[in-house]
């Protein structure tokens, strides 16, 4: 009795009684039992607190209960002294417990505690949070009981909770109603000892099941059955008419339940003969939980004998069925004579490929058939031609999931044409601030030249001087004044040329900085425009889907309405759910896959732009570093310059 402890086996269990009862404290438990066993013991006789509260609503309450709202949990009192300590210590295992909600009895993991629920109670929470009902009976035990309004001794559909793998429902045993039926003919089997072993998916915590489910659970396999009801023997020793009425219980979308009945033969109770067509029951989710019941009746509506019998525990063929009572008790003559079939179910559109599966030999032996008689009228097998048949189904497309090997219906993707520096600089806004960095470098180089003229001008003015003053017989080549004001000349010239072609410099790579931000904002508007047309593109794609779903949907109800076959209004709203839940899952699957296929689109054509932008970044810096090396060229070819 410890935490995140699981259940114990049935082998651990076998040859036990479980009695589950509040205990005492184990000092208090040991001191009071000394006491009894001494005739000392005096017990206070006080009502004690249920472990359920309400399982002492009074009659006049069953208004304010909801079925589907789930109560509100209440905190747990502890169990009073009033237990005797007799009984507490015949307590091996089970302790009950206030149930509190099932995220506190998933934190708490104590396997041993037990909780005991009202069926509308029990209802609420199955509406509610049916899976969290599953997986709480897959840890703990739990006991249900009918509500305190049954003062009929009625009795609930006990089917509802036993596919939530509820371990104990208690039913009113002293009214032989359907439901009672129900329970005493599935616990009929495993030797009538009154255990039976829930399906694995209801004991692994590894599974989930929800039990509204209207799909297969994973590693089930759904089933098929048809039951022809074909003749009854000493049904009744009166002349009466009689019919039989063939249900099927299980989960909600298993149960058919007042749909399938023979018609009345009148005035033989002996041995009257049915013949009826046979009943489908075309698709059962959960073998192991449904059941198949008979009920014959006489044409009063008076019940003539019953049988319950568990699904998997059928055997195909020609059968006698034995009935019985109202209250479960055999009888020895009156039986029914039917034929059951019993397949595996096979959604539609996959039947030759599981015959093809299940008997190779046979498939192929056909095809060779045909081809030995064709050639034994003259034709060899290599003048035929079958890859141009229309209409024949190819290798990939066998309809099965999984083996196409490519989607036929696979969107293109879209095109979009690169984005490139030199593409850019057609644009208008590029074309713009190119016009305009050319307009500031002339005007850069008219200043620079009117500059250099001004400085030539002032030269030119003070060689002239300079000689008029020294005379006209004065060698001027030689002359030291006139050698040192052409070397000064030389180097304020030299010094304004380099100050220019540095500025022209400078201003050359601001305006490459500034192009590049405008080529970038190109870019960036240009691969904006890509996404939108992209995303513009998938809302169609996404559009036409949901249309062509939405029309596919209305075909179905058509079709499924004009087929003849089914003869029901039940038997087809049965097949539109059905086909509604494939093509429900089918669609989604539709939708994740376009939803995946876009996804990649789009993480592909933002790689492909961040690669442009890192193109774009490089092919600026390229022409940077261009003028960045024209300038360390000069500046290691630095030489004199003059204006002669």
């Amino acid at each position: 009795l410890v935490k995140f402890q699981p259940l114990p086996s049935p082998q651990q269990l076998e040859r036990k009684i479980i009695i589950k009862n509040k205990r005492l404290k184990p000092e208090v438990e040991k001191q009071e039992l000394e006491l009894f066993w001494k005739g000392e013991l005096a017990i206070e006789e006080s009502e004690e607190e249920k472990e359920d509260a309400s399982a002492t609503r009074s009659v006049e309450e069953k208004k304010t209960e909801l079925i589907g709202q789930i109560p509100h949990a209440t905190t747990y009192q502890g169990s009073t002294q009033n237990v005797h300590p007799y009984l507490s210590s015949m307590v091996n295992y089970t302790h009950p417990l206030k149930f509190a909600g099932f995220s506190e009895a998933e934190e708490n993991n104590l396997a041993y505690k037990m909780s005991s629920f009202a069926e509308t109670t029990a209802l609420g929470y199955l509406k509610e949070q049916a899976i969290e009902f599953v997986n709480y009976n897959k840890r703990q035990l739990s006991r249900l009981y009918p509500k305190g309004a049954r003062v009929d001794s009625s009795n609930f559909m006990p089917q509802i909770f036993w596919n939530s793998a509820c371990q104990l429902v208690s039913l009113n045993f002293q009214t032989p109603d359907l439901p009672m039926q129900l329970n005493q003919g599935k616990f009929e089997y495993n030797g009538n000892c009154g255990y039976l072993l829930k399906p694995d998916f209801m004991r692994r915590s590894d599974k989930q099941f929800d039990p509204f489910a209207e799909t297969p659970v994973d590693g089930v396999i759904a089933a098929q059955c048809s039951v022809q009801v074909i003749s009854g023997q000493f049904l009744s020793d009166k002349k009466v008419g009689t019919y039989v009425e063939v249900d099927m219980y299980g989960l909600p979308t298993d149960t058919i339940r007042k749909e399938y009945r023979t018609r009345v033969v009148t005035g033989n109770g002996l041995n009257p003969i049915y013949n009826e067509e046979p009943f489908s029951f075309r698709k059962i989710v959960s073998p192991e939980l449904a059941v198949l019941r008979f009920g014959v009746y006489d044409d009063n509506g008076k019940m003539l004998g019953q049988r319950i019998l568990p699904f998997q525990y059928l055997q195909a063929g020609y059968r006698h069925i034995a009935l019985r009572t109202e209250g479960n008790f055999p009888m020895s003559l009156p039986m029914l004579f039917c034929n059951i079939e019993l397949k595996v179910y096979i959604p539609e559109g996959l039947g030759g490929f599981m015959d093809a599966l299940s008997d190779p030999r046979a498939y192929l032996s056909a095809r060779e058939k045909r081809a030995a008689q064709l050639k034994s009228i003259g034709i060899d097998e290599s003048d035929i031609e079958t890859n141009l048949i229309i209409g024949k189904k190819k290798k990939n497309d066998s309809g099965v999931p999984g083996l196409n090997t490519k989607n036929k219906d696979e969107k293109e993707e879209m095109k979009f044409d690169p984005i490139t520096a030199e593409s850019l600089k057609s644009e208008k806004g590029f074309l713009k601030t190119v016009r305009k960095h050319q307009k500031e470098l002339d005007t850069l180089r008219k200043k620079h030249i009117k500059e250099r003229t001004a400085v030539q001008k002032t030269q030119c003015n003070a060689i002239e001087k300079l000689i008029k003053s020294r005379g006209k017989d004065v060698d001027v080549l030689n002359d030291i004044a006139v050698k040192a004001i052409v070397i000064e000349q030389t180097k304020q010239w030299s010094d304004i040329i380099e100050k220019h072609r540095r500025e022209e410099w400078n201003v050359m790579k601001a305006h490459l900085h500034s192009e590049e931000e405008v080529l970038r904002q190109l870019m960036e508007l240009s691969q904006a425009q890509q996404l939108k047309d992209l995303e513009a593109n998938f809302e169609k794609e996404n559009k036409e889907m949901k249309a062509a779903q939405a029309r596919q949907s209305v075909e179905t109800v058509k079709n499924v309405q004009n087929d003849k076959t089914l003869k029901s209004k039940a038997e087809k709203d049965r097949r539109i759910r059905e086909k509604h839940s494939n093509n429900t899952k089918k669609f989604i699957d539709e939708r994740k896959t376009a939803a995946y296929r876009q996804d990649k689109q789009r993480a592909k054509l933002r790689k492909i732009h961040e690669a442009q932008l890192n193109d774009l970044t490089k092919y600026v810096q390229n022409a940077i570093e261009m003028y960045k090396s024209e300038e360390i060229e000069h500046q290691l070819a630095q030489r004199q310059e003059c204006f002669v």
